[in-house]
């Protein structure tokens, strides 16, 4: 049942931030459209792909010898925590959001969620996760994940505001879900898990290069400071081909680790290799046609990558066992 809130008075100058600000947007809505905010919050799409790269680390740390429950209990307790994480962003984030046309209808700008509201709904999301994982997981693995929403939204969400090179610093917590299945499935933290880590990290950086090139003059308009080179020609394109280069011998440390075998190896620099196609165009010519080829490949590089090496390490895995 929808039920309506008198709002306080306000100049028909008001900006949506100020809005904001003063809890103008404050009002209530229908209990379908609040549970429908809550999801959006959470950003499915994320927190699937989350969720994938967490379990295959949880596979290849398990060697063989996984548990559906365990893997179920870490999935639930990474899972609050992107919850938590993407909240707090958006708690953070809730003024240049609405400055911006793709943001500008998120929960918090529009006002079908309130601020206080979503903090505790973030905090809730972060302690049960952090005691979930503690009791049902492990500490380090509990650690880790509390850490990772840290650097997230404590670091890398503000830096937006002041250096470009916040991209570098979220490219951290954007790793980790692989290293979190790891330790998850008792797993340590050594040169192999780092692997897995070393494969996300550089992945990201065409892939977010080319989604804040898209939108640099919604973020320069909202103030923050997503794009390299303050404005020059072929910085964005020269950096992302770079990172897509150093991508092809990056993928293959699993292969050195034996963690998997030729058939991964194979997949991992054809898709490297259409990987660095999309971002020699884009180098070639920074245009909104070619970074969104650039972001489509980027997504389906990584889960491609992600299942080959899941499958190939299975694979082995059974030729030991019956070989």
């Amino acid at each position: 049942m929808s039920t309506s809130v008198a709002t306080p008075a306000r100049s028909q100058t008001t900006s949506p931030s100020d809005q904001i600000s003063a809890g103008y947007l404050d009002v209530r809505y229908p209990v379908s459209a609040r549970v429908a905010s809550y999801s959006e919050l959470a950003k499915p799409r994320i927190a699937l792909m989350v969720l994938l790269s967490m379990g295959v680390g949880y596979l290849l740390g398990s060697q063989g010898s996984w548990q559906l429950l365990p893997l179920l209990n870490a999935g639930i307790g990474v899972f609050l925590a992107v919850v938590s994480a993407s909240a707090l962003n958006q708690v953070f984030e809730r003024k240049t959001d609405a400055l911006m046309p793709r943001t500008e209808n998120r929960p918090l700008p529009t006002g079908k969620l309130t601020t206080t509201e979503v903090l505790i709904f973030a905090a809730v999301c972060s302690v049960v996760s952090f005691v979930y994982l503690l009791l049902t997981v492990n500490t380090l693995t509990a650690v880790l994940t509390a850490a990772t929403t840290v650097v997230y939204a404590g670091i890398y969400t503000p830096l937006k505001r002041y250096t470009s090179f916040c991209t570098a610093v979220g490219a951290i917590p954007g790793a980790a879900p692989p290293v979190l299945g790891w330790v998850a499935a008792g797993g340590q933290l050594d040169i192999v898990a780092f692997s897995l880590f070393a494969i996300i990290f550089v992945w990201q950086f065409p892939h977010f290069l080319a989604i804040a090139w898209m939108y640099k003059d919604e973020y320069a308009g909202a103030g923050l400071k997503m794009v390299p080179g303050s404005g020059r020609r072929k910085i964005v394109g020269t950096i992302s081909l770079g990172y897509a280069l150093v991508l092809i011998p990056v993928s293959l440390l699993p292969n050195h680790f034996g963690l998997a075998g030729d058939f991964y190896g194979v997949i991992a620099v054809v898709l490297g290799f259409i990987y660095i196609a999309a971002a020699v165009g884009f180098y070639r010519e920074e245009s909104r046609q070619n970074a969104r080829r650039l972001l489509f490949v980027s997504l389906v590089y990584l889960p491609g990558v992600l299942l080959a090496l899941t499958f190939d390490h299975l694979r082995l895995l059974n030729m030991t066992t019956f070989g």
